[in-house]
């Protein structure tokens, strides 16, 4: 597939923003295929009136020139809204003609992000600061004064400046090596405020309903994995996504942060099901503690980056939007926990979109919802709040500021919810004010509109309990519990209604149809499309495939077995997964209802040659924290220069290791190992926290099974810098010794004669387990990290 010219892989082919500025879903193959023709069709007139010289031959700083960023309708809209301060109005305007400088967020869960801080500080901050770059003086990077721990930087250089110039090559290199190892994530400033808000801890049930691409599931994820010490946290997080394309894009997300409580769901935001647990041995309703609504929008605050915005904005577009955003809120805080807490979020500044979606969704609760105040939480941002009054415009110009304005030949596109409430009191009881907005002029950001919802009581329509089957007898509702009607048909629409109206915070069994009284309607029956998954099989406690793993690894009498699954009914295992106990409950209680797409981290590959050594799967590098706390042998202790020798040359002899690492690998026989690190206190030049590498133990080497870009991320931490020639041609080292490592293709060379008979070690790709077009090590980082 070709884009202008330029090949481009499908991960970025499909990576196509959710925040659709016509609402729409991704675009079909077909669509994608005639956009593609017409932009080439374009390109080649424009080549032949100059010349021949196109993007690719001109200077790196070529590209947009032709697009004007001028919208006098949307000027004229956020004037009269006056969403900005008196006076700041050509300023915010200006701003949004700048472009957008990068950011980047350090994985905050990893114990190595201390390391790749350091790391970020005495090297490549240092080496950048003080460039000029096509006329502009490049600034000394600086951590968001809101983000916790120095974690979040910022920069006055544009993502294209930094993709493009050959004088920040180094430094691309670094976030896209390290991007794809998931230890940094390059999002938009923004876009990290949501999950912030949620205040997540590790026994917290999370769902994400509008996860794609999954820049906030990875915080989620981090969030989660606060303490590194424990592989299996109560908690989980479930990302669901309406596109299934759009769902691989966030698996790839995902997998980077190798986490076990994951699981990514394929469904539509404004009817996801629900879902049921075992507690006790009763069917429970599953409800959530923490939920994000990142809905889609018409994605104006973007236009910092997304410059298309400039000549497609309209106000029709949040018109249309504004009922399936709606919709999608009513849903989550259906399925969120009486205590918990949902964030409403949007990269949208139209009050269409944001306060009057939070306002008819207060209005509906009945004081079951309350906007909490987050003044408090992020200290150092700087926001706007939350209007209460507005007024709604039509693409033709017309201007309305209530409802009884609307003539009825426009009733089927305006809605009553998209106007403040009219009652005085009512307004002022729902707080507006709380609301967050984030204008791109007051810190140099994107725009931005947030609001955090507290659950205090069931959503009043969910209030009236149908009758409950239990194993003794019939249970009606109490009669203390006060009737409530679901809301009118015409102010709640149809999907948004609960389709399976289950009592929130009681055990659920068969709803019955008795005496007249009725149990919930049919769900709806589930489309299924896109790629055809493979199953989730979990495997038994007496599977004979555990008997030579125990064994081997010496596995803990406390390594949960039963959280183990494969992706195969049939036939040899390829793969082992494991998620954690959660979400097995989770998984086994709702296969019928639900479409998973992935879930759980690769712990175990199939290597056939290893069963004459013992066992016939080896380690995988992904799972290799969740699984070390419960494997008892074959780990083999290694220094920093160890580190190096492993991960520069391919098969290095067991001589080239120290002393201490080259006793404990001879007293082992050949197979999958362990290869740890352990930080020494007393020496504050080595990296300060714990490395653990799979590897293979041979007839007379070792060698580590490390990704590529993880390779590269653990040789910075102990002092190599590993970066690619031209047009990506080679890798080439320099470190403390000041030379090149051995290239691996001529290592593997000398050893191969001393390493005859020894096991060939399969490497599978995991299409299985995510994105068939995904081998699982490498990817299109440039797409997959717009956010």
């Amino acid at each position: 597939m070709k884009l202008v010219g330029k090949p481009i892989s499908l991960a970025r082919a499909l990576n196509i923003k959710r925040r659709s500025f016509f609402g729409q879903a991704v675009l079909s193959a077909a669509e994608m295929g005639r956009r593609n023709r017409n932009r080439q069709k374009n390109q080649q007139d424009r080549d032949g009136k100059s010349g021949g010289k196109d993007r690719d031959s001109a200077a790196w700083g070529a590209g947009y020139s032709e697009i004007i960023k001028e919208n006098k309708l949307f000027e004229h809209y956020y004037q009269e809204q006056k969403i900005v301060p008196e006076g700041e109005f050509q300023q915010f305007m200006d701003t949004m003609r700048e472009p957008l400088p990068a950011t980047i967020r350090i994985t905050g869960y990893k114990s190595h992000a201390k390391e790749i801080l350091h790391c970020l500080k005495e090297k490549y901050f240092k080496d950048i600061q003080d460039l000029e770059i096509d006329g502009q003086r490049i600034e000394a990077p600086q951590p968001l004064s809101w983000y916790p721990d120095e974690l979040a930087w910022h920069t006055n250089m544009s993502r294209k400046i930094i993709r493009k110039s050959p004088l920040l090559e180094k430094f691309h290199q670094f976030l896209v090596s390290e991007t794809e190892s998931g230890n940094i994530s390059r999002q938009e400033a923004v876009s990290m405020i949501p999950p912030l808000l949620l205040k997540i801890e590790p026994h917290h049930k999370i769902l994400d309903m509008c996860a794609a691409p999954g820049s906030k599931t990875a915080q989620l994820i981090e969030m989660l994995h606060s303490d590194m010490n424990v592989p299996f946290p109560e908690g989980f997080v479930i990302a669901n996504d309406v596109d299934n394309k759009r769902c691989y894009l966030l698996v790839h997300q995902a997998k980077r942060l190798n986490s076990p409580c994951v699981m990514v769901i394929n469904h539509d935001a404004s009817s996801i099901p629900r879902f049921q647990v075992d507690s006790d041995g009763r069917k429970e309703v599953l409800f959530y503690d923490r939920i994000l609504c990142d809905v889609p929008c018409s994605g104006d605050g973007t236009m910092r980056k997304n410059i298309d915005v400039w000549k497609k904005w309209t106000t029709s577009n949040s018109l249309q939007l504004h009922g399936l955003q709606l919709r999608i809120a009513v849903r989550g805080v259906e399925q969120l926990a009486v205590g918990g807490r949902m964030v409403y979020s949007t990269c949208s500044l139209n009050p269409i979109e944001d306060e009057a979606v939070i306002a008819a969704l207060l209005e509906k609760s009945e004081g079951a919802l309350e906007l909490a105040d987050a003044s408090a939480d992020l200290l150092g941002l700087k926001w706007m709040p939350g209007m209460t009054s507005w007024k709604l415009m039509t693409k033709t110009g017309e201007w309305y500021t209530s409802w009884s304005e609307v003539p009825s030949s426009r009733h089927t596109q305006i809605r009553p919810t998209m106007f403040p409430p009219t009652d005085p009191e009512k307004l002022k009881e729902m707080k507006l004010e709380r609301c967050m907005r984030i204008l791109p002029h007051h810190q140099d950001t994107g725009g931005f509109f947030v609001a955090v919802l507290v659950k205090k009581a069931p959503m009043p329509w969910n209030r009236q309990y149908p009758k409950i089957r239990h194993k003794e007898a019939d249970v009606a509702p109490s009669a203390n519990t006060p009737p409530a009607d679901p809301p009118p048909a015409e102010e709640l629409a149809p999907e948004s209604q609960p389709a399976d109206p289950e009592p929130e915070g009681r055990p659920l069994e068969v709803a019955v149809k008795k005496d007249g009284v009725c149990g919930p309607p049919p769900s709806k029956k589930m489309k299924l499309f896109g790629f055809k998954e493979d199953p989730f099989v979990f495997l038994s406690e007496d599977d004979p495939v555990f008997a030579p793993i125990q064994a081997f690894y010496n596995l803990s009498p406390t390594f949960p077995k039963l959280n183990v699954l494969t992706r195969t009914h049939e036939g040899k295992k390829r793969n082992l997964y494991m998620v954690s106990k959660e979400l097995r409950n989770v998984l086994l209680n709702n296969s019928e209802k639900m479409k998973v797409i992935n879930t759980g981290v690769k712990v175990w590959s199939r290597n056939n040659d290893g069963e004459e050594f013992g066992c016939a799967f080896r380690l995988a590098q992904e799972g290799i924290y969740t699984l070390f706390p419960y494997i008892g042998a074959r780990v083999v202790d290694i220094s920093v220069e160890d580190i190096k020798v492993l991960l520069t040359q391919e098969n290095p002899f067991l001589s080239k290791l120290e002393s201490e690492a080259q006793a404990q690998a001879k007293k082992l026989t050949m197979g999958s190992i362990v290869l740890r690190y352990q930080p020494d206190a007393q020496n504050p030049g080595v990296p300060q926290c714990p490395i653990e590498l799979c590897g293979w133990r041979g007839k007379a080497s070792i060698r580590a099974f490390v990704p590529k870009n993880e390779r590269f991320h653990y040789l910075r931490m102990v002092g190599v810098e590993m970066f690619l020639g031209k047009q990506g041609k080679g890798a080439r080292g320099s470190g403390e010794a000041g030379e090149s490592p051995t290239p691996p293709a001529e290592e593997a060379r000398k050893v191969k004669a001393e390493e005859e008979g020894e096991a060939k070690v399969d490497e599978v790709s995991d299409g299985e387990n995510g994105d068939p077009h995904d081998d699982g090590q490498s990817g299109d980082t440039e797409a997959a990290m717009q956010s």
